[in-house]
């Protein structure tokens, strides 16, 4: 029998906010995450572009401890984000329950800063790598860190499936509660690109904006890279309510497929077809009452998939509900942005209010949805929304209701 999840737990790393309450603030306020920045690699190459970075944690992390002065630091933004989450919990991992505890902590890229100065040592210095590369660059690092850190001894590993990763890691965590495999997991992804030769890499692709992100206006020309970290405390329901565990939301779905189409161009039926997969279970009554955190990339192919995907599932219903891209504030964290987005999602479920989608200035005749434009909207919201689709058409929704 098929076992109710809910999410007990939220911690947040991001560029408008380093912890839950300040995200919400940044969220709600409309913060802009997103900076003119120049990443350099040595003395003599220099690229700037816009970006969001977190520029207010290196304190904590410096107090994270030994282990994890020796990690990348996508691993410590994990770390920090997964922290939040164990103490907004209240959990205790004693030995019983760190063995029926899974841990997937997913990313996209994984140690992008190590993997920079590593060449930059051996190619333009001639000096050896840092002798534990390996440990830091590996994507399964974050889910080691944190199965040593907490005791953790179910199911730890990291998914990676570009900008859908975090919800991916989500979703599976969910169905490993749902099936009995375990009875709480922490869940989420991080990433930590903002570096001279991912940077480089990415303005090649010629998809970065130029000033800054704006999903589904018409002027939008591109996206804006960030870092950060977003991590769930998800457990079995009597789990939690046996402990007397504040209950933030119910996990109501998991909708996951690949279009089969094509690396880059996305397909409305296979963004469609996660999101129906995700509502099979989800009964909804009022559109007006659902919210929706986009992928909203801001650039010119997403956003108009994504507008088209809605619709088809919705019907005339898409014109009640509201959606918003928070990308427009943060940037797009990459792996990460289906962990950041799902928190974003599960606080707007919580206090009724979807957040702007900011820099939002003119309309585009096949982006015709609600999407909160500049300011947030405070409504009655009963079933919350994330969606990802990502690089080689990759899709991954999560759905929650009101506890």
């Amino acid at each position: 029998m098929s076992r109710n999840v809910v999410v007990t737990g939220l911690g947040a790393v991001t560029p408008i906010g380093a912890d839950i309450k300040s995200f919400w603030e940044g969220l709600t306020a409309g913060k802009n995450g997103i900076v003119s920045r120049e990443f350099t690699l040595g003395d003599d190459l220099a690229l700037t572009t816009p970006s969001a970075p977190i520029d207010d944690v290196e304190e904590r992390i410096a107090g994270l401890g030994r282990e994890l002065s020796r990690a990348d630091r996508f691993s410590k933004l994990a770390v920090l984000a997964a922290d939040e989450a164990v103490a907004n919990s209240g959990i205790e991992f004693d030995d019983a329950l760190g063995a029926r505890t899974a841990c997937i902590i997913g990313t996209g890229i994984g140690g992008q800063a190590t993997l920079d100065e590593g060449y930059e040592a051996m190619l333009r210095r001639g000096k050896k790598p840092h002798p534990l590369s390996i440990l830091k660059v590996i994507t399964n690092a974050p889910a080691s860190h944190m199965s040593i850190r907490y005791g953790v001894r179910g199911p730890a590993f990291a998914i990676s499936s570009a900008c859908a990763t975090g919800a991916h890691s989500i979703g599976v965590c969910a169905e490993l509660i749902r099936s009995g495999q375990a009875d709480v997991a922490l869940a989420g992804a991080s990433e930590a690109t903002l570096t001279f030769g991912a940077m480089t890499t990415w303005k090649a692709m010629h998809i970065l904006a130029t000033e800054t992100c704006r999903p589904f206006s018409k002027n939008r020309n591109g996206l804006v890279i960030g870092e950060g970290s977003g991590v769930l405390v998800l457990e079995e329901e009597e789990h939690a309510k046996k402990r007397g565990a504040n209950i933030l939301a119910r996990f109501s779905g998991f909708g996951m497929n690949a279009d089969g189409k094509d690396m880059i161009n996305p397909a409305v039926e296979g963004a469609a077809g996660a999101l129906k997969l995700a509502l099979e279970n989800v009964t909804i009554n009022d559109p007006s009452a659902v919210y929706i955190n986009a992928h909203g990339t801001g650039t010119l192919l997403n956003d108009p998939t994504e507008t088209a995907a809605v619709r088809t599932v919705f019907g005339s219903g898409a014109d009640d509900l509201i959606m918003s891209s928070t990308k427009s504030m943060h940037g797009h964290l990459l792996g990460a942005a289906g962990g950041i987005e799902t928190v974003a999602s599960i606080l707007a479920l919580n206090n009724d209010v979807a957040p702007p989608t900011m820099n939002y200035d003119e309309p585009d005749p096949a982006c015709d949805l609600n999407y909160a434009p500049n300011e947030a909207v405070a409504r009655n919201i009963d079933v919350a929304i994330s969606n990802s689709f990502a690089f080689g058409g990759l899709n991954a929704v999560v759905a929650f209701e009101k506890a």
